[in-house]
């Protein structure tokens, strides 16, 4: 269940995650491959500074999806291969708290989307591409492993 939306100013944050381009069905089995980026990070001896998330940078539902899976980190560094790196930019995201079964994570975008609306708030994006689209995922499975009982919240900048 989707909590009330609101508007928060979050800070620029560093990140490591893995980049893919995929459909509506593969999201799921492609965020099954963080663990390729927790190895990439415990190689290099780099340790995440916040919950894994999704960062959907390209969203065309009928066609594909371009994907980055990974974790905040303290500092910017160099990827490889499919291993990247960047700066979710900093700026006022509209948020949504989703408290249940990630299978909810559909309708409480569209939740969100329809809030903005409402409000008259713009995206910062250019037609498919977005600037940053989040879901940050905050449960646990080994120590949550209902998943009716996750939290993920949902961050999309707006335009400054």
């Amino acid at each position: 269940m989707p909590s009330t939306p609101e508007i928060v100013r979050i800070e620029a944050r560093p990140y490591v995650a893995l980049r893919g381009k995929v459909t509506m069905d593969g999201i799921g089995a492609f965020a099954a491959r963080l663990g390729e980026v927790v190895a990439w990070l415990a190689a290099r001896e780099i340790a995440p500074n916040g919950a894994p998330f999704i960062k959907y940078d390209v969203v065309d539902m009928d066609a594909e999806l371009v994907l980055e899976t990974g974790f905040p980190v303290d500092d910017v560094h160099a990827g490889e291969g499919e291993i990247v790196t960047g700066v979710i930019p900093a700026g006022q995201y509209a948020t949504l708290r989703h408290h249940g079964h990630p299978d909810g994570l559909l309708a409480a975008n569209h939740d969100l989307q329809v809030w903005a609306a409402e409000q008259g708030l713009q995206w910062d994006a250019d037609g498919d591409r977005w600037a940053a689209r989040l879901e940050i995922y905050y449960s646990d499975p080994f120590e949550v492993p209902d998943l009716n009982e996750w939290e993920t919240d949902l961050q999309f900048k707006l335009k400054d």
